[in-house]
């Protein structure tokens, strides 16, 4: 079985050409499903049968390997078997049918509303650097805003006299957001500083030489804003999972999250109802009586 299995990784090597890092992870893989097959006294590739390999994803699962891991294992077993089955060496697959377990929905991750004043309430200091990326922290935070939809922003998609923002979001639907009072002031600051670089077209956010900034300026922008008012990593969609899950704390209105967010399903929005419980969660913990309970006694 390890010599075939050398002669598998010869292949993908010589022919598929692929890169050493993926060569050296699926060898890994293979090797787990290996030793496996040596403990289960399987003798042959051939020998191994759905069943068997069932129960080692189990194992693995149960071990804490990732969903994302086992995919990749399946994968490496799939590219063996159509490597052995072409060179008449089997004549099935054990992986056909089978899927990692599903992982565990990630929640995103958020600033609590103290850190999001911490963020927004430190002093700006008064230069062209400092306006604009006020400016953009609040919008952010303000109205819920996509990385790209705030970087293709134009200055006609804004109505700063009765707040309001429209954007192009994803699958090319456009959609009318509240700005807040803070961001409209953050906002008023910025444009006459804009001015001032000749800007290239009618991008709301430019650099010093009137370009357009691009995500990654404004994702690097975000970080050092991070890590210089909250001492940590921060990126643009944590804002915008904190605006959502700020506002369904305040307002219960899954629907209108919904719709500020621009989500088409509200299977996606619902995710920030767990974030919601997960508060309250703490609060009950904290504060009710019965909630006070010995962990040993369980």
């Amino acid at each position: 079985m390890e010599r075939q299995l050398d002669a598998y990784c010869a292949h993908l090597r010589s022919e598929r050409q692929v890169s050493p890092h993926t060569l050296e992870a699926y060898r890994r893989d293979l090797n787990k499903v290996l030793a496996y097959c040596e403990k289960q006294q399987v003798s042959s590739w051939s020998a191994l049968d759905i069943q068997r390999l069932r129960s080692l994803i189990a194992r693995l699962h149960s071990q804490g390997q990732s969903s994302r891991s086992l995919a990749r294992l399946l994968s490496a077993v799939r590219g063996l078997y159509h490597y052995l089955n072409r060179e008449d060496l089997c004549d099935h697959d054990p992986a056909n049918g089978l899927a990692p377990p599903k992982g565990e929905r990630r929640l995103p991750k958020t600033l609590d509303t103290d850190r999001a004043l911490q963020l927004l309430d430190g002093a700006v200091e008064d230069d062209f650097l400092a306006h604009r990326d006020q400016a953009i922290l609040e919008l952010f935070y303000s109205s819920g805003l996509r990385l790209s939809e705030l970087t293709g922003l134009n200055l006609d998609q804004l109505d700063l006299a009765d707040g309001l923002v429209q954007v192009l979001g994803k699958g090319s639907k456009t959609r009318v957001l509240p700005v807040g009072q803070k961001a409209r002031e953050a906002l008023q600051l910025w444009l006459p500083l804009r001015a001032l670089t000749n800007p290239a077209d009618d991008a709301v956010f430019v650099s010093q030489q009137g370009r357009r900034l691009g995500p990654r300026a404004i994702q690097l922008r975000v970080k050092a804003a991070g890590e210089r008012e909250l001492g940590q990593n921060l990126h643009p969609h944590m804002l915008r999972h904190s605006f959502a899950s700020h506002l369904l704390e305040s307002s219960q209105d899954l629907r209108a999250v919904q719709e500020l967010l621009g989500h088409s399903d509200i299977k996606t929005t619902q995710i920030y109802t767990h974030l919601d419980f997960q508060h309250l969660a703490s609060v009950y913990d904290s504060a009710h009586p019965r909630a006070k309970r010995n962990k040993g006694g369980e």
